[in-house]
């Protein structure tokens, strides 16, 4: 069935019927002119927007409609994530050609749900207009995090470790694969790695909670655009300069393995290929051990990068010798 078959209220009922009931956080949930929602007085609300566009954020031919679910809320969970916060409420936008199949946004939504559920966030509004153009997600997510704890940009300061959770350049991998490898000899547990890092990544809620709670972490970022964007964003804010080694960024084993029988550097996808969602940021080097500790305790994988130095800009020390790394990740109105 088509869109402009069902109409757009009859197009909300069919869609809202994929969500799950609200929690006692929802005072007044979809249905009204708007919603309301309670947060604890100790808390402060954290809210981030994400806008994707079909072409230039996703292809049909490398993402299907539930995992573009999954991914369109995940992008503004990680931004909660990065603050050391809990995503609670979201508000799901979209616009759409009326000739699409409602079936191919109910499979949207029941993406939206997986994630909701996953991560105890509830869809409270949106919108839904017809376009001529292409078919376009907005997401707006609102979370808690306690008052006056927010995990920033800005507080990295010379004698500071750089962590890195997780691995990264597995998105950017996964994508290359779709768009170009998928003749290659990879094991099947290689290939649904690649699919899982490009199409369904992991905000790392819980890694940002045990990073505030830890007290030790003085600034934090999440790897949306590459490693070499995200640590130039801390330097710049924090007024420093970030060194850090190409040796010890962590990359998963089906990444180095799907590079290896292309011919390519895995590195170059860690640091400017984006997408991974995992954190990033410098910690008080006294707290090395207690952090490990915690991660380790959690079941989460937590790396030592590079240290924070007094000057500007970010340094990459790679077979013993320095240089200056540039941003070199996306960017909507780059040259």
């Amino acid at each position: 069935m088509r869109i402009h078959e069902l109409g757009e209220f009859g197009l909300i009922d069919r869609l809202v019927a994929r969500l799950g009931e609200p929690d006692e956080s929802v005072v007044v949930g979809i249905g009204d002119d708007a919603a309301v929602v309670q947060y604890a007085p100790d808390m402060q609300v954290v809210t981030t927007t994400d806008m994707l566009v079909e072409g230039v954020h996703f292809r049909r031919d490398t993402i299907d409609d539930r995992s573009l679910g999954y991914k369109s809320l995940a992008v503004s969970i990680s931004d909660i994530a990065a603050m050391g916060g809990r995503a609670k409420h979201a508000v799901l936008s979209l616009a759409i050609p009326a000739d699409l199949d409602v079936e191919r946004l109910e499979e949207l939504y029941i993406g939206v749900q997986e994630i909701c559920t996953e991560y105890g966030t509830h869809v409270v509004g949106g919108d839904v207009v017809n376009t001529a153009g292409p078919f376009v997600i907005s997401v707006t997510v609102l979370g808690e995090v306690e008052a006056g704890k927010a995990l920033l940009r800005s507080g990295a300061r010379p004698g500071d470790l750089i962590y890195l959770t997780g691995t990264v350049g597995g998105s950017a991998a996964g994508l290359e694969w779709l768009e170009q490898g998928q003749g290659l000899a990879l094991s099947e547990q290689q290939r649904q790695d690649l699919l899982r890092f490009h199409q369904r990544p992991a905000p790392q809620v819980q890694g940002g909670r045990i990073l505030l709670h830890s007290g030790a972490c003085t600034s934090a970022n999440d790897v949306s655009d590459g490693v070499a964007s995200e640590l130039n964003e801390i330097a710049k804010m924090s007024g420093v300069q970030l060194v850090v080694n190409a040796e010890q960024i962590p990359v998963h084993d089906s990444v180095r393995a799907y590079a290896d029988l292309r011919g390519l550097d895995p590195l170059q996808w860690a640091l400017f290929g984006g997408e991974d969602y995992q954190l990033i940021g410098t910690i008080e080097a006294a707290k090395r051990a207690q952090l490990e500790a915690l991660f380790a305790t959690a079941g989460l994988t937590l790396t030592f990068i590079g240290q924070v130095e007094a000057g500007s800009g970010v340094v990459l020390v790679q077979d013993g010798a320095r240089r200056e790394l540039r941003a070199k990740g996306f960017n909507h109105f780059g040259s």
